[in-house]
This record gives C-alpha cells, sequence and structure tokens, in this order.
C-alpha cells in the first residue's frame, strides 16, 4: 500500500506457560496445512474485499470495494473472476500488486511442507481460543529474497490434530525507497473448522495506522470468504457452530 518508514516487525511473544508441546511442533502445523490446502483446492469460494482509510479525525476519507469467485483448477492453479465491479474511491491510499499478493498468499496463510523451510519457528506455549485448546507458534522468514512476500507473525494450532484456526501478523517486507513508501498493516485471519473437519479461512481483519512520511495513515480492512463449494457439488460447504 502506498502513499508517500517502515518498521520491520520482530515478534517478542513471551512464552505461555503450561504442557510442552511436540518437538516437531512445526512439522506436524506443516503436515496438516498440506492436507487442508489439497482439500481446499477442490473447491470455489468467493472473496469479498473492503478497505477504508480514515483521515485525522476518524471520519472515513475513501474506501475500495470489490468481490471476485475464486477457483482452483486440478492442477491447483488459481483462477479469479470479478463478480461485483471494483469501486475505488481512496484518496490516499494507493493499492499495488503486492497488496493483491498479500490477499491471495499470505493473508490465509497456509504454512504447508513445501514452504516451512522459508522460516524459523519457535513454540510459545498454549491457549485456548474460542473453546479449543491451541499451541502458540511463533513464525518469522529465514531470510527474504527480493520479490518475494512471506509472514511474520504467530499461529494457534489446535492440539487435537495441529489445525490452525488463527493467524495474527504482517506480510514483509516493508518496501522503501526514496520515492516511495510501500507499507503493509497488521492482520488477523480467522478460520472455522468444516463438518468435514478442516478449518478453512472465513475472514481477514485488519485494522491499523501506518506511518507514512506524509503522514500517518489509518486503515481498516476486512477479506471474508464464503460460500465454499466442491466442484460439481449442489451445496455449499457448512461450518460447524462456534463455540459458546
Amino acid at each position: 500500500m502506498l502513499t508517500q518508514y517502515a518498521l520491520i516487525c520482530t515478534f517478542l511473544v513471551s512464552p505461555i506457560h503450561g504442557a510442552e508441546p511436540p518437538r516437531d511442533l512445526a512439522k506436524r502445523i506443516a503436515e496438516r496445512e498440506s492436507a487442508s490446502e489439497a482439500v481446499r483446492a477442490q473447491y470455489l469460494y468467493k472473496q469479498q474485499l473492503l478497505i477504508e482509510e480514515f483521515d485525522q479525525r476518524n471520519a472515513r476519507a475513501g474506501f475500495y470495494s470489490e468481490e471476485r469467485e475464486i477457483i482452483f483448477s486440478p492442477t491447483g492453479e488459481r483462477t479469479e473472476k470479478l463478480t461485483k465491479p471494483a469501486t475505488n474511491r481512496l484518496v490516499r491510499l494507493q493499492l499495488t500488486p503486492e497488496d493483491f499478493r498479500d490477499i491471495q498468499e499470505i493473508q490465509p496463510l497456509l504454512l504447508t511442507k513445501d514452504r516451512l523451510w522459508l522460516y524459523q519457528t519457535q513454540p510459545r506455549g498454549e491457549e485456548t481460543i474460542d473453546g479449543v485448546p491451541c499451541w502458540v507458534l511463533a513464525v518469522q522468514p529465514r531470510q527474504i529474497l527480493d520479490g518475494q512476500r512471506l509472514f511474520e507473525g504467530l499461529l494457534w494450532a489446535t492440539q487435537s490434530d495441529f489445525s490452525v484456526v488463527r493467524s495474527e501478523g504482517r506480510a514483509v517486507p516493508q518496501i522503501i525507497t526514496k520515492k516511495e513508501e510501500n507499507l503493509f498493516p497488521r492482520f488477523t485471519t480467522i478460520r472455522h473448522r468444516t463438518i468435514q473437519g478442516y478449518w478453512f479461512p472465513q475472514a481477514t481483519f485488519a485494522d491499523d495506522t501506518l506511518p507514512f512520511r506524509s503522514g500517518p495513515l489509518s486503515l481498516r480492512m476486512k477479506v471474508t470468504f464464503s460460500s465454499y463449494q466442491r466442484f460439481g457439488a449442489d451445496t455449499n460447504i457448512r461450518f460447524e457452530a462456534s463455540q459458546p
């Protein structure tokens, strides 16, 4: 996201004391994520995006909205189709290819076996999320090569089968040159459990202030993933009821 400083954040999270997680926690999460990705690739779904920017009085100054249908081919190739024309009434904020790439690749965050080597990981204890006992895993890139978009933050994975139910962090790196700044907000992605037992992304939220040299810019973003439907099926995928 451009306008015209950035801080590449390192997550310093104190471990939550309790039971000891398995030594191969990251590997088990990656194996489960690979299985989840393989199943999710069999579904089409809708993706709705709303980004709002706010002025110094915290009044909405502009927005961007769109709706897409996402389809994965049998070979895993992603295809997108706009089902509702994009409306761009942003004032200061300029969306970049990196922003849309982060929505596709980073914010849903599938830490699969073939991507695990890109990251350093460290267990941070355990925590209960919506009644589900979870392990907490800190994740940060080993290194970032030119053109790469990676994740830095925390994952919450169920203790029962190592499914990721929540992720919080930021897409990195922030991109800063003498002529421009391309800064990215912290976000939270929430997943819900399907009747089949896999946890699919349901929504991503961001509420952050980006420290541009021209002045801070407050924004909110919401991405919803809905109407999951398996190829050839007549009914949408169903999610289990939320824990009270």
